[in-house]
């Protein structure tokens, strides 16, 4: 029987295609030692857009859909670095500290659950830290912490999901650290959005991009998982890119353009003077239904409004009203202010059955979505709205809803917080704290 070579990437196909009587005589031809070191030889598993690229890059970017194996090329990347000592000092960043430890440490394509028995790293979730047994570090970091990253030093970092980072500063920090050894490098897997620091980053002289597919790695999803995003998504703005990975551009019609957003981009607000939670509930008490939109934001003494917290989630009533209720008190709010097109006063019913002290404030659309939020866009055009960090969803949805095209839940609350706020001469009290 011909053995095709060692490594070769599509490896599953090929032994897939053998018969059950020939896939025991070649594993009987193998030796266990070499057996083991194909187990866990990613380059034989790996599908070819897996694969680090040739060339002298410092950045690889790995744009790809939902579901694609980012995470898992990612891991066998910083593995590969590690294991072989081409990396002793690595950075491993997050969009949130959360996200670092379970998606890409903890994850059941992370770090952890790739390592080959015995070689493995060891996680002290204390440290933020995995050390693999030759001595090379690996220290896990938060986007949403930027300044964690302006002291310490690495030769390779991997950064997921850039395209969610709320601070593109983290980026920068991570950069400037980024020089230890004779060749640093840097491996970004994440789901493609027009955001300016991933379109600086396609165009950089230094980047190797690879783009992906979901359906590419169809062999290793769920059917039902294929079925289900291929009905919902598929032949939608949103399913070009999830599943294909397509960067899409400002929507013609749309209230909101990217460059807009990036301009009301803040990395600190200054003393508010009244800050609101704003909710838009979804229609029915069903989780699955559309999402409930709850935004928190402030004015401040300069009479600019901020874009503080997007807590917009699928949640049963109480799940809702528990997180704005959460809000509320956490940032010191004056008051909720809640849609009550759906519900009425079972809305007002629903919070103060988690709170019955919070005040509240009901409020009735009587003009469509897109006339109510056209004076809250001139706002944005006037650069008196500020957003504390980025929000990628919020943004996405302000960015591409039109008339007809769905229900801008998330859109909706930040149309009642900053119509309350800038647009009702409702501006009051010095709140004090966040």
């Amino acid at each position: 029987m011909n053995v095709k070579p060692w490594k070769k990437n599509y490896a599953v196909a090929w032994l897939a295609s053998l018969s059950a009587e020939e896939r025991a005589q070649w594993l009987k031809s193998q030796e266990t030692a070499h057996l083991r070191m194909l187990l866990d030889d990613w380059a034989f598993w790996g599908r070819d857009a897996q694969q680090p690229p040739p060339g002298n890059w410092r950045v690889w970017l790995l744009c790809a859909g939902r579901g694609f194996g980012k995470t898992r090329t990612g891991a066998e990347w910083v593995r590969m670095r590690a294991e072989r000592g081409l990396s002793r000092r690595l950075a491993l960043v997050g969009p949130t500290a959360a996200d670092a430890r379970a998606v890409m440490v903890e994850g059941e394509s992370g770090l952890l659950a790739i390592a080959p028995p015995g070689r493995g790293p060891r996680f002290e979730p204390s440290k933020r830290r995995l050390s693999w047994p030759n001595g090379a570090i690996a220290t896990l970091y938060s986007a949403d912490e930027p300044d964690r990253l302006r002291g310490p030093q690495h030769d390779a970092a991997w950064c997921d999901e850039l395209a969610a980072w709320r601070h593109p500063r983290a980026w920068d920090m991570l950069m400037m650290g980024l020089r230890l050894g004779d060749d640093p490098r840097v491996v970004v897997t994440t789901t493609p959005r027009p955001t300016p620091l991933v379109k600086r980053l396609l165009t950089a002289p230094n980047t190797v991009v690879t783009r992906g597919s979901t359906f590419e790695n169809r062999d290793n999803l769920a059917p039902d998982f294929l079925t289900a995003i291929v009905n919902q998504y598929e032949g939608t703005r949103l399913g070009r890119q999830e599943l294909y990975a397509e960067l899409l551009e400002d929507v013609p019609g749309a209230l909101w353009t990217r460059a807009t957003l990036e301009t009301a981009y803040c990395a600190a607000v200054p003393e508010l003077y009244r800050i609101v939670v704003a909710i838009d509930p979804a229609a029915g008490a069903d989780p699955e239904n559309d999402e409930t939109g709850i935004i928190v934001a402030g004015i401040g003494a300069d009479n600019r409004g901020y874009v503080l917290e997007d807590l917009s989630r699928r949640a049963t009533p109480h799940g809702w009203a528990s997180a704005a209720v959460e809000a509320y008190h956490r940032h010191r709010a004056d008051l909720i202010v809640a849609e009550a097109n759906n519900g009425g006063e079972m809305v007002r019913h629903t919070l103060r059955t988690v709170d019955d002290s919070a005040p509240i404030k009901l409020v009735h659309a009587t003009k469509g979505k897109y006339l109510r939020a056209e004076p809250v866009a001139a706002l944005y055009e006037q650069g008196r709205v500020s957003h504390l960090g980025h929000f990628q969803s919020l943004e996405d949805q302000m960015c591409t809803w039109l008339p007809g095209s769905g229900s801008p839940d998330r859109l909706d609350a930040l149309v009642w917080a900053l119509t309350h706020l800038l647009l009702d001469g409702n501006r009051g009290a010095l709140v004090i704290g966040l």
